[in-house]
């Protein structure tokens, strides 16, 4: 056995893990980061990064379809899945290329291989231990599934689904939220039929209520089936297909079931429990500024309850990496977090929703303002329809931000700083945005909070 010291060992490489390594080296600490696969987690290898290449790729092949609308010749040919696994390949193997090269510039000893907490706070990897005066729990999430649902053959999580070699003739998608819708835009995109199954009442039902209903008519125009407020009974599989049977008796046949219900926290066997660190459902338990009950035992991530959200654990990463160093970084809560649902049209949010808002302050004390995207000249050119939705107190500051439609995106992080500023719409309305851009829906709705609408009435 080997025993190697470091000031902090951070367990896990994925977006929450390398965010404290680096911040940590950059304030002088020594660090080991430990990954049992690769430096970049879920996140680059097999979520965010791979699958917003497909829905790129998805968005050129609905432009190729769509070209003659604007006067360009060209023809759709169909998906060389080939191609398309060569490009988003390409894509993660450059950001993890350059990812490997930051860590080794910043001096970080990276271990390749499982850690395991132990009870004195150190970490064993086979028969090396790394002792660090703080150790930074972050090992990230897993596919989930449901009880007596088998993921095998064609019924698929995610990573599977990006493996996959062929377009699907067809395919169900079990879970509505972000993941189900994402891998719907691509699927429709690519030629499958898609049918989604949401046991909630909505889509992306986390969402702001009018988000929700105008994706799910986005959906429908675009061909996109989907059951909604009937739970999942059982899925049965042959060599060709897959049946869903719905609560109701209501059946649904396709290629491929992909179950998307949502990912859970992987820290069972990893010596958490033993060590002191206290899990609820599996996550871990710990104060608003991520310590866990264990003195010098830190946690980041999917682990920690809350949005599991890759930009969530950079912010946490960092946070940690810097109270350890004795800096006092702002707690950023999950509500002014922005989420995005990169399907076509986009969801972005930060905020909360105007039912929330309304449940808090009460209906007279709340005002909402929604811009329909057909206002808006740069939606128009680029063919996106949507809305841009702003829930403020009345009189007061701005508490929610909502947009659907293409690209927007892009826009959510002016919303952040409307809600974490605390500003009130008379603040942001005199601002100019530039024109045509998207971002003059946002300004449309500050100014028509503001009492003064420009191209609305």
């Amino acid at each position: 056995m080997t025993t190697h010291t470091f000031d902090i060992v951070v367990l896990g490489g994925g977006s929450g893990g390398y965010a404290a390594a680096l911040r940590a080296s950059e304030l002088g600490k020594s660090v080991a980061l430990i990954e049992k696969d690769k430096v970049g987690g879920t996140c680059l290898h097999r979520g965010c990064i791979p699958t917003k290449a497909l829905l790129h790729a998805a968005e050129v092949a609905e432009h190729v379809r769509d070209a003659a609308a604007v006067g360009v010749t060209a023809s759709f040919d169909g998906i060389d899945t080939a191609g398309v696994r060569a490009y988003r390949e390409g894509i993660v193997a450059k950001k993890f290329k350059g990812l490997e090269g930051l860590v080794k510039a910043r001096g970080i000893t990276t271990v390749a291989g499982v850690g395991r907490l132990n009870a004195d706070r150190s970490v064993s990897v086979g028969d090396d231990v790394y002792v660090g005066a703080d150790v930074v729990l972050a090992t990230g999430s897993y596919s989930r599934t449901l009880p007596g649902l088998e993921i095998d053959g064609r019924i698929l999580t995610s990573e599977h689904a990006l493996a996959l070699d062929e377009v699907p003739k067809s395919v169900l998608i079990l879970g509505g939220g972000v993941i189900g819708v994402e891998f719907a835009s691509v699927w429709r995109s690519f030629g499958a039929d898609v049918t989604i199954i949401e046991a909630l009442p909505h889509l992306v039902p986390n969402e702001d209520i009018a988000m929700s209903k105008g994706l799910e008519r986005a959906f429908r125009r675009r061909g996109i089936q989907y059951s909604l407020g009937i739970r999942f009974q059982t899925a049965t599989q042959n060599d060709a297909s897959v049946t869903v049977t719905l609560e109701d008796g209501k059946e649904f046949t396709a290629d491929y079931l992909l179950v998307a219900v949502g990912r859970g926290p992987v820290t069972a066997d990893l010596g958490f429990e033993e060590a002191g660190v206290v899990l609820d459902r599996g996550f871990v338990t710990v104060d608003n500024d991520l310590r866990t009950g264990v003195p010098g035992v830190w946690a980041v991530g999917d682990i920690v309850p809350g949005l599991q959200l890759a930009h969530r654990g950079f912010q946490q990463g960092i946070a940690v990496a810097e109270r350890i160093a004795g800096l006092s970084p702002v707690n950023v809560p999950d509500s002014q977090i922005p989420k995005v649902t990169y399907s076509s049209p986009e969801v972005a949010s930060v905020g909360v929703t105007e039912e929330a808002a309304v449940a808090e302050h009460g209906a007279d004390g709340i005002v909402s303002y929604e811009y329909n995207l057909a206002g808006n000249g740069k939606s128009e050119i680029i063919g996106t329809g949507g809305l841009v939705k702003v829930v403020r107190r009345k009189d007061g500051p701005v508490l929610g931000v909502h947009l659907l439609g293409d690209r927007v995106g892009e826009l959510i992080t002016e919303g952040q700083l409307a809600v974490a500023w605390e500003a009130h719409p008379e603040d942001i309305a005199p601002l100019i945005h530039a024109h045509p851009t998207q971002s003059e829906a946002l300004g449309e709705a500050f100014l028509a909070l503001a009492g003064k609408p420009l191209h609305a009435l």
